[in-house]
């Protein structure tokens, strides 16, 4: 059932994005002629009869026109029809609307959040606490030029590292590693230094300094930088080759919480996890909550499955990874001339140099005891080095390239009916197939006596869908709370260019030789410093503002996405796709407190004896005659779990609290599938006359289920802030 599930989201990914281009194509271009005109005749109006004597009554509108120095105008135009007005009376050119600018690594620029957007006086007091792999000092996306000392609240450490030259500076305000059983495997260091790869790229995408001309052998050329460049960043090493262990996540939260960080990001989960208090982050999150630390999480890459999502607790963000309009492509030509388009991250030039090919299930290792039926996947010592030396090796499986490459294989050419919406940078040359193309390719293989082929160096394409919520993000819902909608919103996490540790290969397999400062990365892990940054952006305008306001900041504001292309809508993408300029002005919050939580753990049946040790305060008592349910939590997003085929009838609380103009007055806009359920929310308008104030209302959904997942938007709006929340109904 889940290959059907994928295999049908595949297809609707390919239909949206055959729509797309049937749209053509449809951009804006440039119509030009020539000087401006001096006869006194209206410009405007030119242009518009202009419009309307090539396409008649069809909608067509000037975008823009030029008349003070020069005549031309813009307009939406697909390839045909700027082919008819190029041969108009007056017309000179008919070109593309090419965008010129200032260069950029995309993903900030991508969320409407450009490097001139405004910055609070005090960003540099704010701290991210970057739970990880530990951190590259020397990397220019940490250079601290120009910034002052510690914030005097500061009260952490650096572990100098003298055999590592590892320091701190004024951008890297600290560093620890926590290693709790002392046992360090190379290639490991005893030191805040990172060697793996991985903490360096999340620390840059949430805080690093802004560095041009940063890229990867060319690819993603542009600046490199993070949500804010003058906040502080705080390392905490946590995971190690064998993996991130609680004892040691615990150790960090609890000396980050003491330190004075402002904000946690950590891109570490998994396990399956029964209860909130079972789990290392969940619990230090908690108590981060309530020392005024948000924690962001990142939801995992074991999705597309149904409750997958990891770091699910209400009182910490979990972040869902998407695209953004940046896409790779790799040719392969096979012998008889035929051109195969894949994907992957191919910096590699063969200079058309062709090579024998071989399937990899016609080469097994037969000596060690494998067959085919490893060897066609090209798992791990499988191949025989004797066959694949020299030759581009066909595996039915997008593994990292390991075998190939240390079976000395000139490439790999991959099939796979999974995951064709990413890929990764591999240690030899590759490009990654779906069944069908891979399937001709084996076909070729199998029906020539000597098959050849070459693999070109990827192109950077642009992917005109995004955003939307790439496969390996896990997905919702809460396999605890199913009533609070997780993941929260998602991010960029496909293809982002970040700072890299120099220690570690482009492609992390050792022997790789091509090593850099800046690398290409995909995974949840990038998202979540994205939602990182932008959570330190909001707090360095509220440094006042609740983790829990500073959420609800981030949620409500979030743009909207499409379940067209993720089929399980919110539990994909949660409140939608970040957008951190909003974000610092959302009119409205969701706030709470641990109070809040605590009401939620009674309703989530928590004992009273368990939550006066976990809060160490013996007026905590949990009522039985306490109202209300988990889903009554003042969560930015609705969530209503539902028996099948049962009518029904829920009310959900809230209370907002305004923070724009002191006599705002907001007006209900439900956005919700007619026919299905009624919803209907009371009162309907909020009249405020204060900022801080706060009012509560209820939003009462009733009816019959028959459908697995029903979902719309609540939306405040006072004509200037638009606070939305999804609202969820599923079985």
């Amino acid at each position: 059932m889940k290959r059907v599930k994928y295999l049908l989201h595949l297809f609707l990914l390919a239909l949206l994005a055959a729509n797309a281009n049937a749209n053509a194509n449809r951009k804006s271009y440039i119509v030009y002629m020539g000087d401006r005109i001096d006869d006194g005749v209206s410009t405007s109006l030119l242009h518009t009869t202009m419009l309307q004597d090539a396409f008649g009554s069809e909608s067509k509108s000037v975008l823009c026109s030029y008349r003070k120095s020069f005549n031309g105008f813009v307009v939406d135009l697909n390839e045909e029809e700027a082919q008819k007005m190029a041969g108009m009376d007056g017309v000179i050119y008919v070109f593309p609307n090419g965008k010129r600018k200032l260069h950029t690594t995309k993903s900030w620029d991508f969320m409407a959040f450009p490097q001139q957007v405004e910055r609070a006086a005090v960003e540099s007091n704010v701290i991210i606490g970057v739970f990880d792999t530990g951190i590259w000092p020397e990397s220019q996306s940490f250079d601290d030029k120009g910034i002052g000392p510690p914030p005097t609240k500061w009260k952490g450490s650096c572990q100098v590292d003298l055999s590592t030259n590892f320091t701190c500076n004024n951008k890297i305000i600290g560093a620890k590693y926590y290693r709790s059983d002392g046992i360090i495997l190379p290639p490991d260091l005893k030191s805040p230094r990172d060697s793996d790869g991985h903490g360096t790229p999340t620390a840059s995408t949430a805080a690093g300094r802004l560095v041009s001309g940063a890229s990867l052998y060319d690819f993603g050329s542009g600046t490199a930088r993070g949500g804010v460049p003058s906040a502080r960043i705080a390392v905490y090493k946590i995971s190690w080759v064998d993996g991130c262990y609680d004892a040691d996540i615990l150790a960090a939260f609890d000396d980050a919480i003491s330190d004075g960080v402002d904000i946690i990001s950590i891109s570490i989960g998994g396990g399956a996890i029964n209860d909130y208090f079972e789990d290392a982050i969940s619990i230090a999150a908690f108590h981060a909550m309530k020392k005024g630390i948000l924690t962001v999480s990142s939801a995992g890459n074991d999705g597309p499955g149904r409750s997958t999502v990891s770091n699910f607790s209400p009182w910490s963000i979990s972040v869902a990874a998407s695209t953004i309009d940046r896409k790779f492509s790799t040719k392969v030509q096979l012998g008889d001339n035929t051109i195969h388009e894949g994907i992957s991250i191919n910096t590699f030039d063969l200079k058309n140099k062709t090579y024998p090919m071989i399937y990899g299930g016609d080469a097994p290792n037969t000596t060690a005891g494998y067959t085919s039926r490893s060897s066609r996947f090209c798992s791990l010592s499988s191949l025989d080095r004797d066959l694949v030396k020299g030759k581009i090796v066909l595996c039915d499986r997008i593994g990292t390239g390991r075998e190939p490459f240390l079976a000395g294989a000139a490439g790999t050419v991959t099939r796979d009916q999974d995951r064709t919406d990413f890929t990764n940078s591999f240690p030899l040359p590759t490009s990654c197939f779906n069944l069908v193309d891979g399937n001709m390719i084996y076909q070729y293989i199998n029906l020539t006596r000597t098959p050849t082929a070459t693999i070109f160096k990827s192109t950077e394409d642009n992917d005109s869908l995004a955003p939307y919520v790439v496969s390996f993000s896990s997905r919702g819902p809460n396999p605890i709370t199913p009533d609070i909608i997780k993941p929260d919103l998602s991010a960029p996490g496909v293809y982002i260019l970040a700072a890299w540790s120099e220690l570690s290969p482009v492609s992390s397999i050792e022997g790789d030789k091509r090593f850099g400062t800046y690398n290409i990365i995909s995974g949840t892990s990038m998202s979540c410093p994205h939602v990182s940054g932008a959570a330190a952006y909001v707090k360095s305008f509220h440094p006042t503002w609740s983790p829990a306001a500073i959420q609800s900041a981030l949620m409500t504001t979030a743009s909207p996405m499409s379940s067209g292309i993720n089929l399980e809508a919110e539990f994909a993408y949660g409140s939608g796709h970040l957008n951190p300029l909003k974000a610092s002005d959302p009119g409205l919050l969701y706030d709470a407190d641990e109070s809040n939580y605590i009401t939620f753990l009674c309703r989530q049946g928590y004992a009273t004896r368990f939550l006066r040790l976990l809060t160490k305060d013996n007026s905590t008592t949990c009522l039985e005659s306490t109202n209300g349910t988990v889903s009554d939590l003042n969560y930015p997003s609705f969530g209503l779990s539902i028996s099948p085929s049962k009518t029904f009838s829920r009310s959900l609380k809230r209370t907002v609290t305004n923070m724009g103009s002191p006599l705002a007055m907001y007006r209900v806009n439900l956005n919700f599938p007619t026919g299905v359920l009624k919803v209907r929310v009371n009162p309907d308008v909020l009249s405020f006359t204060s900022v801080g104030q706060k009012l509560s209302f209820e939003v009462v959904i009733e009816g019959t289920m028959d459908e697995s997942l029903v979902s719309g938007s609540l939306v405040w709006d006072d004509g200037e802030h638009q606070v939305r929340s999804p609202i969820v109904v599923f079985i």
